[in-house]
């Protein structure tokens, strides 16, 4: 069925539900209209019918109470608000029941609880806490599998690529990429195809075929429908990071401006503090002149990610500013703001992003000592 078609029916089927008095059947119109306004970034009304979904009768229900809950914190994960994201969805995760859910999936199409989970894995991901996010992650894919369902078995498995990716665990993400291009081919889920397709360029150019995978990213980025805005900004990141793997610097800001631009229009925030992030390594790599501006892309990140709780964000845009700190010879400076962010971690030190924080850290600290080892022996003289 079309959206616009789908939406005509879910508007037709509420206005009945209402003229009859809250009727059973009010909850899955309220859903179908919730997901259809989720897609096009209308979180106004997203936000409204999450909303009227707690309110709704039958919304006690166990079984409708996880995917009214679900529904609030999908839509503040996509805003930004990691903290009311998570809370809501580990409230869904609790009252999901897979025997009592299970018959559902035929009037939602999602499962509350792959859907649950796999939002909880993103968003402890974006909160700090990366092996808590793998393990809900990998409890969304076995529902799945269980349930033995094509739409959230391809849901499960692109969320665990996209984690794959936050965690920029490359290979991984990539055969992630390709499971869910073959699960979607065969049952011919279309946007999941592009998602993935974008998803495998991605992985493709941080192996040294950027070229290959800057084609596969905007393959995947034209197969989004014109409603479907949520991916957007995430995808257009990827698609900068691949630009500047091979010099295409003009095309990856291009990219990030339209980035902004979607988050702007549509309140879209989730992936904000990245995007300004990655505009300022590209405007360095552009010219060096650039390094005021580039200096008040990082801080604006970082800020944005503060304001977020999202520290995994905030992880990577201090490493962007100490490194520039690092390069005015600051090296005081750029350690203690890396050791205060990094210090905070309790999990997931073995991941690359901070691997490479540590051995940044590293470095700093010990080109502090070497400086001051210095100073003292000038001064000794």
């Amino acid at each position: 069925m079309a959206t616009s078609e789908a939406e005509r029916a879910y508007t037709r089927a509420r206005e009945l539900c209402n003229r009859l008095g809250d009727s059973p059947e009010l909850f899955p119109a309220l859903f179908g209209m919730w997901a259809i306004h989720l897609d096009r970034g209308d979180f106004r009304m997203a936000s409204e019918l999450a909303e009227q979904l707690l309110r709704a009768q039958g919304a006690h229900d166990p079984a409708l109470l996880a995917y009214s809950r679900l529904a609030r914190g999908a839509t503040s994960y996509w805003m930004g608000k990691f903290l009311p994201a998570e809370e809501f969805l580990e409230s869904a995760i609790t009252v999901y029941n897979p025997e009592r859910n299970r018959p559902l999936i035929y009037s939602y199409g999602y499962d509350a609880g792959v859907a649950g989970l796999s939002y909880a894995a993103w968003t402890l991901w974006l909160l700090g806490y990366s092996d808590q996010a793998l393990k809900r992650s990998y409890e969304a894919l076995a529902l799945a599998q269980r349930l033995s369902h094509p739409l959230n078995l391809a849901h499960a498995e692109l969320f665990v690529g996209v984690l794959r990716q936050y965690r920029r665990e490359v290979r991984a993400a990539q055969e992630n990429a390709e499971s869910v291009i073959a699960h979607t081919a065969e049952h011919g889920l279309t946007d999941y195809l592009a998602w993935a397709t974008g998803l495998r360029g991605w992985a493709m150019a941080q192996q040294g075929r950027s070229e290959e995978g800057i084609a596969q990213l905007r393959e995947g980025l034209a197969g989004f429908s014109a409603t479907e805005v949520l991916l957007r900004p995430y995808f257009l990141c990827l698609l900068a990071e691949a630009c500047t793997e091979t010099g295409h610097l003009d095309d990856g800001l291009t990219a990030l401006t339209e980035a902004l631009a979607v988050a702007d229009e549509h309140d879209l925030r989730f992936y904000e503090a990245e995007t300004h992030r990655l505009r300022g390594e590209l405007l360095l790599k552009q010219d060096d002149s650039n390094a005021a501006e580039a200096q008040s892309c990082f801080e604006r990140a970082i800020e944005i990610a503060r304001t977020q709780s999202a520290k995994s964000l905030e992880l990577r845009a201090t490493m962007s500013l100490a490194r520039l700190v690092r390069s005015t010879a600051r090296h005081d400076e750029a350690r203690a703001m890396l050791a205060k962010i990094y210090g905070w971690f309790t999990e997931g030190l073995d991941t690359p992003a901070l691997c490479d924080a540590k051995a940044l850290l590293e470095a700093l600290s010990s080109k502090s000592s070497t400086r001051r080892l210095s100073d003292k022996s000038r001064k000794g003289h």
